[in-house]
């Protein structure tokens, strides 16, 4: 059974959450003069496919082309002088990877980045010019995090995971920070969810200005987990999914993100591959903005009708553009060819 936000928030404790409003406007005021804060951009074109009034949060002009630069910028901000010697550790398909390694960069930290074979290379080469070390592995055959564990253990190094940390959290909650305080009365929030850092950090920022705002995570179908543990009110997995969104082949929410999402988000939705696709080409075409397909799942969430949003006020977060000509020319060629 469903059950609604409220009753959920009525099983939490009385512990302070591992992630606040206040961590997040603390976050907002370390990342200020670092980070960029993305204006919105709004299209008719994006109006009439959603029958709504749609804002965009284009995520995908930040500095590394992804949300992700705010997290791990604010994260590794926080690090002790020890840490900061030691140097830092990640695993990541391709966005946190940039990320993690330009804000290495920038506050001189050395950067050791764990990543499949298979990532886009894009996001392969952006991430070893930003200046990190890059081991690569199978993800058939090994697990990231085990991994990461060993190297990090090896090396002293700290590990600042992808989504799974409250300083990441805090800091990707900047972007519905800013999109709430540019945009007053909006009446839904659409945001991609791999980890759930990106959704439960915009979540508590969302609820905290404008508590009527229903905030909605979008997902692939064919890696539904987050949806499924929604539903469920039990965390629940799915093993190495098969889709084109390589920001959301996460195998399960985390320890700090699953309870923020059961606390603050109103509801999860997902889309299929060719809905993400088509999202991407009106994107593409309509407003002149590169999108990956992980960024595009929030504009398919508002496109496929699972939420009813004729006339209503939408913000729709874009997470990132990180996606290389070749392989978006295949994925048009291969969805859209009818």
């Amino acid at each position: 059974m469903h059950t609604t936000q409220e009753e959920r928030g009525a099983n939490n404790d009385s512990r302070r959450a591992p992630v606040v409003f206040e961590d997040i406007l603390s976050a907002a005021e370390l990342i200020r003069s670092h980070a960029r804060r993305t204006s919105i951009v709004t299209s008719k074109s994006v109006n009439e496919a959603t029958n709504a009034d749609v804002y965009i949060k284009p995520e995908n002009f930040q500095r590394t082309g992804a949300f992700k630069f705010r997290g791990a910028f604010n994260a590794l901000s926080r690090l002790t002088k020890d840490q900061r010697q030691a140097g830092v550790l990640t695993y990541s398909s391709g966005n946190h990877a940039q990320a993690i390694a330009l804000s290495g960069t920038l506050l001189g930290i050395e950067t050791t980045i764990v990543m499949p074979n298979d990532a886009p290379a894009i996001k392969l080469r952006a991430t070893k010019a930003y200046g990190a070390e890059v081991i690569t592995y199978d993800k058939h055959s090994v697990v990231r995090e085990e991994l990461a564990g060993k190297i990090a253990a090896e090396r002293g190094m700290t590990i600042i995971p992808p989504y799974d940390h409250p300083h990441v959290v805090a800091g990707q909650g900047t972007v519905a920070l800013e999109l709430l305080s540019d945009v007053a009365d909006l009446d839904y929030v659409f945001v991609p969810c791999g980890g759930a850092g990106l959704l439960s950090g915009s979540a508590i920022a969302a609820k905290a200005l404008q508590p009527s705002c229903k905030v909605i995570g979008v997902e692939p179908a064919a890696g539904d987990d987050a949806t499924r543990s929604f539903r469920s009110g039990t965390l629940q997995t799915v093993a190495n999914p098969d889709t084109i969104a390589d920001g959301a082949r996460t195998p399960y929410l985390g320890k700090i993100t699953f309870p923020l999402v059961m606390a603050h988000v109103d509801d999860m939705i997902t889309v299929e591959d060719q809905e993400i696709v088509e999202a991407m080409d009106l994107l593409w075409n309509r407003t002149k903005m590169i999108v990956e397909p992980t960024g595009a799942m929030s504009t398919a969430g508002v496109m496929g009708g699972k939420v009813d949003v004729k006339g209503a006020k939408v913000g729709v977060i874009i997470s990132g553009g990180n996606v290389d000509l070749a392989s978006a020319l295949t994925l048009f060629q291969k969805y859209l060819a009818n």
